[in-house]
Formats: structure tokens, sequence, C-alpha cells
């Protein structure tokens, strides 16, 4: 045997022998990871818990294609699939579970009712009837359905006219064939010669809303190069359809817009172009990669960044819908219109909320250019949650982070499976939650590392991205965050373009436009009845008593009940008392009324003017934080019907504010948050989340006695005359031998790219 075998020989002993010390040193670890000092959980483990939270899941696939075959036996009129219906066919839009009423969920939650039917919530568009319209039903109960009931009215007051349903892909597919087919061919020798037109070398993006009034279905179809990242290169053509009529023979063009000239359409505009009269500004032929707009590293990859470990395994649990950590327990849902939701959230068993959901995201642009000028997106109309993306290991979440598939049914007969919708994991911030170092009088360190819990989804809605967090922290504290990136959204660079942005390119202009976010928090602190109190602080003049002839400017306690709806609404640009809580009936120890602190991190743009004829449609974003009165009939901000008729919108939140009294009521608050995002040259390829990030805290406010991180187990303290390098005195000391052994992580998996 040569001296080369035994040193791989003595190698391999000696991991062998590595390994098996790792194994004898972990105990109850999760496999593939090494061992560090056990750690008692504070999780919620219990089965029932999770069990009481599916009253909130999402519907399974199962359940999905029951909805599906009971509304094709049951509902009395034939349906098409909706990839392949016409605008005048009945099709399915969405199916999604139907929450039930907040009363009956708390009863049975709390142990007081029995469990509440399972129902489903299906949305259709009925273009084949006497009188076009959707119609919401209800289907239950689950999993096996024998009823259904038409709640458009009851929940909307009135039907929902055909013209406000959203676009599906099938209707933008029909345009697109619509332009190919019918439109560019009136203009062969600007198509050919200007746009090098091959039927695949331009890509659209639709505007909303579509028209002026209620019944317009007019858009501006903005046209691009079709290359990676084709939203910053634009063509500098637009092209106004009139799709309003269910019979699409009779589509038309409105108007077309290029390079700063109107024209009646694409055969003026060809003409114009014949006889030497356009200004024809023909743009570079950009490579299949997008060139600047690439996303593509352009450096090799080098060292590896830092990887996060759980040195014992996680230390929560996720349990189909209900998850546990450290003292917190929640539900989880993926509305299809609206995103990521929460339910029946609780911090040491206590609820602090029934419900914390986004509600909606709307994007007001700014250009000289029709497309961009007009388009006002409301989100929720193009479904955040439908849109949420695949997740990618180690980029979008931490590599070992949980993920969770979420079924989904929309457009479609067939229900779909997302894979890694959902990610949930903790991390470590890098940063004390608290800590003090005393070097004065006694000689100790206490600390506290800010570990938390954080839950998210992302939204990859056309050229933006939303990254949605939910964020668990030790001390009680909930963080709701948004961060923005993807692709800005531009205009074709002409005129007095840089009234309206940045030139980012050689005829690319970034446009100006502001992103406002809607939340929905419904909050019961120390139970469902709650009160809500404003604390401020003034300075006041007063004599030193120790000395009558000197002045001294102290401030004071300012505290202030706002008991009705219009108190509690605080316009975009009004002044608002820096603490503003929910209020408990019941007191702490010291006397206080118990409660929840709302705390707002925003840097919004202006709001659109309250003149404007659409404004109603986004009244919501009036108001920084409005508090009102929760009403079953009053469930959500928006609605995805506003989008397509914002002139006579479905839902009008200014409507919620009415006067009435909130003092000791079931109170909701709608929280809206968000930036101006001034596109600038450091946007390309991509705009980045730093300092594109918002959103709003929950914090305890003298609901505990203290503050309950106290009794958290990752807790660190010593004194100058302990041995702070013994596991027994500082867990922290042992972590370099405990931690020592590389994770086992799972192997990278993508499914992005499946049922395109």
């Amino acid at each position: 045997m040569n001296v080369k075998t035994v040193l791989v020989l003595l190698v391999l002993a000696l991991a062998t022998i590595f390994a098996l010390v790792c194994v004898l040193l972990t105990r109850e670890r999760a496999p593939g990871v090494c061992p560090r000092q056990e750690q008692q959980q504070e999780e919620e483990d219990d089965d029932g818990a999770a069990e009481r939270s599916l009253v909130f899941a999402d519907l399974s696939a199962e359940e999905l294609a029951q909805v599906v075959r009971y509304l094709r036996a049951e509902l009395g009129v034939p349906l098409v699939e909706a990839s392949r219906a016409l605008p005048s066919d009945n099709c399915i839009c969405w199916v999604e579970v139907q929450p039930p009423a907040k009363a009956e969920a708390l009863r049975f939650l709390d142990g007081a009712g029995a469990r509440p039917a399972r129902e489903a919530l299906a949305v259709l568009h009925l273009g084949a009837q006497a009188e076009p319209n959707v119609t919401e039903y209800v289907v239950g109960p689950l999993p096996a359905p024998t009823y259904h009931r038409d709640v458009t009215v009851r929940k909307y007051g009135a039907g929902l006219p055909y013209h406000r349903r959203p676009a599906l892909a099938a209707e933008y597919k029909q345009v697109a064939e619509f332009l190919r087919s019918q439109v560019f061919p009136t203009a062969p020798s600007f198509m050919r010669q200007v746009m090098e037109y091959d039927e695949r070398n331009l890509a659209f993006v639709t505007t909303a809303p579509r028209g002026f009034q209620s019944g317009d279905r007019t858009t501006w179809f903005v046209l691009f190069q079709n290359v990676s990242g084709f939203f910053l290169h634009p063509v500098g053509l637009e092209v106004l359809v009139d799709h309003s009529s269910l019979d699409i023979s009779r589509w038309a063009v409105s108007s077309v817009f290029y390079n700063g000239q109107y024209y009646r359409d694409m055969a003026q505009l060809e003409d114009a172009y014949v006889q030497g009269r356009l200004g024809a500004e023909k743009v570079k032929k950009v490579p299949w990669d997008g060139d600047f707009s690439s996303m593509k590293p352009r450096a090799a990859p080098a060292a590896w960044f830092p990887v996060q470990h759980e040195p014992q395994g996680p230390r929560y649990s996720v349990r189909k819908n209900h998850v546990a950590f450290q003292g917190w327990s929640f539900a989880f849902g993926m509305s299809a219109s609206r995103g990521l939701r929460l339910f029946d959230v609780r911090h040491r068993r206590e609820r602090i909320a029934y419900e914390i959901s986004v509600q909606e995201a709307l994007s007001v642009y700014g250009s000289n250019s029709p497309g961009g000028m007009s388009t006002r997106y409301m989100d929720g109309s193009f479904g955040i949650g439908r849109f949420s993306s695949p997740l990618v290991r180690g980029v979008d979440c931490p590599y070992s982070a949980a993920y969770v598939d979420v079924p989904y049914l929309a457009a479609s007969h067939v229900s779909r499976l997302a894979k890694n919708t959902l990610c949930i994991f903790e991390h470590n911030l890098g940063a004390p939650l608290r800590r003090h170092y005393s070097d004065l009088q006694s000689f100790y360190y206490g600390g506290l590392v800010n570990s938390a819990l954080v839950v998210r989804s992302i939204t990859a809605l056309g050229n933006y991205d939303y990254v949605w967090d939910f964020i668990f922290y030790q001390n009680g504290a909930i963080e709701a965050k948004v961060q923005a990136t993807g692709y800005m959204s531009s205009s074709f660079l002409h005129g007095d373009g840089l009234r309206y942005g940045n030139r980012v390119g050689e005829h690319t202009l970034g446009t100006v436009h502001t992103h406002s976010i809607n939340y929905k928090v419904d909050l019961d602190v120390g139970g469902v009845k709650n009160t809500l109190v404003a604390h401020d602080m003034a300075f006041e003049m007063a004599r030193a008593p120790w000395s009558p002839e000197q002045q001294v400017e102290r401030p004071r306690l300012t505290k202030q009940v706002l008991d009705t709806e219009d108190q509690a609404a605080f316009r975009h640009q009004s002044k608002m008392p820096r603490c503003i809580y929910f209020a408990a009936n019941g007191k702490n120890k010291w006397g206080h009324q118990r409660g929840y602190r709302i705390q707002l991190v925003s840097f919004a743009g202006e709001h659109m003017p309250e003149t404007s004829p659409m404004e109603r449609a986004i009244s919501w974003a009036r108001y920084k934080l409005a508090v009102t009165k929760r009403k079953e009939e009053e469930p959500t901000s928006s609605s995805v019907y506003n989008q397509n008729d914002p002139w006579t919108p479905t839902v009008a939140f200014a409507d919620f504010i009415d006067n009435e009294t909130i003092a000791n009521e079931d109170l909701v608050a709608w929280i809206t948050t968000g930036f101006l995002h001034i596109p600038h040259s450091e946007d390309l390829p991509n705009t980045v989340t730093v300092g594109n990030s918002v959103g709003f805290l929950l914090r305890p406010y003298n609901y505990y006695d203290l503050d309950p991180s106290i009794y958290s187990q990752d807790g660190v303290f010593f004194t100058s005359e302990q041995d702070f390098t013994s596991c027994e005195v500082n867990s922290v000391a042992c972590l370099p031998k405990r931690a020592a052994c590389l994770p086992n992580l799972p192997p990278f998996t993508y499914d992005g790219f499946q049922n395109m």
C-alpha cells in the first residue's frame, strides 16, 4: 500500500469520525444539520390550532375541481374554457376560498361554536346572456357542493356591468391578433422599413383604465422591441384600440400615436410616411439579450456570498396553513386578486389581529405619450396573488427556508399548482433587538439577537416585482413591508419628455410615477372591542421650582380619544399624531390601557386630485390611515372592477367613512403607504429594493407589563465576574464549536418555467 493510498484512507477515517461526533452531539436535530446548544421551543406545538386554521386555508386542487364540476353541471349556462373564450362567451374568471364571517369564525376558533361551512367564491364572466354581466357565486359546502348563491347584489349593492370585467389573457391574445392581421398590414411600408416588423419582433404593453367614462373599453397599447427587458425599449408607436364590442370583428382603431404625433389610424400614418411628412425615428435594433436591459451578470461568480444556517434545524413549524414561532402563531392564505393575507394572529396565545392583508397596489404614471399619461394601474385587477412568482432558493429567500406551494384556479377549468410561491424563514438581522453594556457602578453585558420570522411572497406583475413581507419579532411587534424591484415602465423620448422623467437610453424616458399600497389591519387587542387613542407631545413653558426666575421648556404627553371615523381619517398630507394605538378595555399592571400602536413607514408621492372623475375609485389612497367600524359588507377597500370602470367605482372607500362612532367597537385600520419613483440611470437594468421599501409596524404599547422578549431563550447576560467563555454562562460562546459542521442543503430546483 503506497503513501498516497494511506493518506486517502486516513482522510476518510477522520471525516467519518467527525461526522459521528456531529451525530452524537446533536439531540432532536433536523436531518443534515449540525449541533448547537439545545434551546427549548416557545412555539405552539398544538395540532388543534393547526386544524382550526384550516378554516382560512386556500382551496385544494380537489376542492377547486369539485367547484368547477358543480358549476358546469348546475349553473344552467354553457361555460367555455377561459383561455379560448370570446368576449361573447361565458367563462370562469377565478375561484378561491370564501372566508367565513368573522363572528362565526371566532366562535369556532375560540371553542364556542361549530366549524363554519367551507365555501368557495366563484367569479364568472357571463357574456352569452341577454344582458352580459359579471356574477359572483358562493358555492358550498365543500368538498361536495350542493348549493350556489348569487352574492353580487348583496356585496356591491347592484349588478356588475360586463364592461367592468378584468381583461383575461384570451382578450389580450385577441387584441394581438387584431393588430397583427388587421391593423399593421394597413401601414406596410412604415412597419417594414421603420419598425422592421416581422410579426415577432414587437411586444405590446397594455395601459389602464380604458377610456374616459363608464362603458368605455378603449386601450392604448404601447409597442416595444421584443427582447429581454423589453420595457426599456419603446419604439415610439402606440395604438388606441376600441375593443368594447363583444363581436371582435367590430373592433377598431381609434387613434395612433407615433413620435409625438397623432393620426386617425395606421393608414393615415402610412400616407404621411410614404409622402415624406413623417418624422420617422428609426430605433436601433437591440440584440435578443436586451443589451443594457439584460439582467445577465456582467461579472463571473467569485467567492460565495454568506448563507444563513440553522444549526439545529428550523425553530418554527409549518403545518398546512398554520405557522408557529417563538410564541407567535397565525394562519396564512393567498387571495388571487389581493395576494398574501394572515388570519388569527396570536402572540403568547392571545389574539392580536383577526386579519392582516394586502388590499391594493396602485401606480399612477406621468408622460407626454398617451399610454404613459393615462396609466393608473390597480394591480388587484390583474391579480396580486395570481401572479405570485416561484421563488428562487438563495436569492428570493434564504436557501434553507420552508417553501410552500399554492394551488389556484384562474381563467381556466383546471387548477394549477404554483410551486414555491411562499417562503417562511427565520432571519437573523445581524443586530441586537436590544442590548446594554454597563461600565458604571456595575459591570455587565445583556443583549438579545434580533432574530425574526418572515413570511414572504413576490408578485411579478408585468414590469414590476413586489416583495411582500410579514415579519414577526420576539418583542411582540409585527412589520408589514413591501419592496419594489423589477423594470421601470418607460415611454419613447420625444419633445418635452424630460418634464416627466429622466432619460435612461437613446430613446427611453424613465417616467415619474407613484406607488401606493393599501392594507387592511383588523386588530383585536385584548378582545374584539377597541378604542382608538392618540398620544403625542407638546412643549410647555414652566418656571423652574428651584429657581422661579428661570423658565424651563419641557415636553409633556398629550392624549386624545378619537371616537368618530371622521376624526380617525388622516389625509395624505395632514398632520397625524405620532403615536396612535388600538386600546383594549383591560389594563396592564401599571394601570394603562393595553394597546397596539400603528407606526407608518412611507415616502408617498402626491395623491391624485379629488376633482378627478376617477379619484373615488382609489379614494383609499387619500388617507395614510383611516380607522372604521368593522362591517362584513365592507370587506375590502378596493375592487377588481374599479380598474376598468373607475368613473363609477364598484367599491368607493371614501363611502366607508361616515362619522360613525368608533369608541369601544370592532375596528379596522386601513393603512396606505407608498413612495415616489423618479427613474434614473441606476434603475438600469432593474430597480433595486434598497430605498424602495415601505410599510408599517404594529407594536405593543402598554400591552405587556414588560418587554416579552425578556423571556426569549436567545438572551445573553454575563457580568465581569463570570466566565463568559463558558456555555453555561453564555450560550453564544459555544457557537463556534457546536455550529462547526456545514449544513446539508437540499438540491437546487426551480419550477418557474413550467405551465407558462
